[in-house]
């Protein structure tokens, strides 16, 4: 009888695991040098695949149920032991349980900005982090690729392995995106999920996971963008110009002109600009004269008069960021950036900017 004792402890008859953690990704089967006989009995529970490892290479995989190990369901391991006739002798190899339901709630995040290209403010920085859902969808692979031998393989270790590569795989995913800057501050939502599509190839391919959802969370990008940002913003909600114009001068008029202050001074200037641009305007206005080079009559005196009115001031020949930049074959937000730092002059009325054409030639020559 103690022979027989010993001999079955030599012997495994029944292989399973259960994952009481809620953390393991994968496990190794304790065999403590055990040889696993022929008509074992192999228990795959709901959410597990065994997965059978000999002498390095891959073998049979079985999903949830229980399997007695013979010839005829493990195929592959009688191949890779080249068994003649029929799996009779018992035999060592590592039995993996991976898990495979779904792990919520990973953080990611870069560590180090990412570049990016825009179409607007060209190279831009940006930090970004979130959280992902992702499942393992090819055993093989991530246990070559991810888990590699370690025999009780935890989330913890998993996070900390793929923090970069997810960071990797989001960067390559936002250059093939190609999202505007503004975008991708502003549309977290829309963006994990233009950008799942792309991610989850790349995954699959390279570790053998699938997400089912990419959260980007926050985004952050540099100040000058945001103040960029911010300045699109205030400028939709100025709306029509003429209309902003008109609101300022009644406020103006409200408060009293005469008086000053920063909203007499502020009508005063608006009702200036109009009046300009009405002058240019007009077909017998200053302008015109000067195009055509017709002068005006001029109107009679009157009797008695000391002096003769003095002419009117040659009215300024005004344009916007955008007019200016399309004369001189640039970005707006070049022009803008321009007018921010002073070196081209130009005058602001609420959150809009206007430039004489003197001002663009001084510029010009400077």
């Amino acid at each position: 009888m103690a022979i027989i004792d010993f001999l079955k402890k030599q012997f495994i008859d029944v292989i399973e695991w259960t994952d009481d953690s809620r953390d393991t990704l994968s496990f190794r089967f304790p065999d403590e040098d055990k040889e696993i006989k022929n008509g074992a009995q192999l228990i795959v529970r709901e959410s597990q695949v065994a997965q059978f490892v000999y002498l390095g290479e891959f073998g049979d995989a079985f999903g949830p149920g229980k399997h007695t190990l013979t010839t005829d369901n493990i195929p592959v391991l009688t191949n890779l032991k080249s068994w003649k006739y029929a799996f009779e002798s018992p035999f060592k190899a590592d039995v993996y349980y991976v898990v495979t339901r779904l792990f919520t709630g990973n953080k990611w995040g870069t560590a180090n900005p990412v570049m990016m290209r825009d179409a607007d403010f060209g190279i831009v920085r940006l930090r970004a982090y979130g959280t992902y859902d992702f499942r393992i969808v090819d055993v093989p692979k991530f246990l070559k690729e991810v888990a590699g031998t370690d025999d009780h393989f935890r989330l913890d270790e998993f996070n900390d392995t793929m923090r970069s590569r997810i960071v990797s795989v989001f960067s390559d995913a936002l250059a093939t995106a190609k999202l505007p800057a503004l975008d991708v501050a502003s549309r977290y939502g829309e963006l994990g999920e233009a950008l799942l599509p792309l991610i989850n190839p790349a995954i699959a391919a390279k570790y053998g996971l699938e997400m089912t959802t990419f959260i980007v969370e926050n985004v952050s990008v540099p100040p000058e963008v945001e103040a960029a940002i911010d300045k699109r913003s205030s400028m939709a909600a100025v709306g029509n110009l003429n209309d902003y114009v008109k609101y300022q001068m009644g406020q103006g008029m409200a408060s009293g002109t005469g008086g000053g202050g920063i909203g007499g001074a502020g009508a005063e200037l608006a009702m200036g600009m109009a009046l300009a641009q009405q002058m240019m305007n007009q077909p017998g206005g200053i302008m015109a004269q000067a195009s055509t080079g017709i002068q005006a009559p001029a109107a009679p005196a009157a009797a008695g008069a000391a002096a003769a009115a003095p002419a009117p001031a040659p009215a300024l020949d005004l344009m916007t960021p955008g007019q200016v930049a399309q004369m001189l074959g640039v970005g707006e937000s070049d022009v803008l950036a321009s007018l921010e730092s002073g070196d081209l002059k130009g005058r602001r009325i609420g959150t809009q900017w206007r430039i004489t054409r003197t001002a663009v030639d001084t510029f010009l020559k400077g």
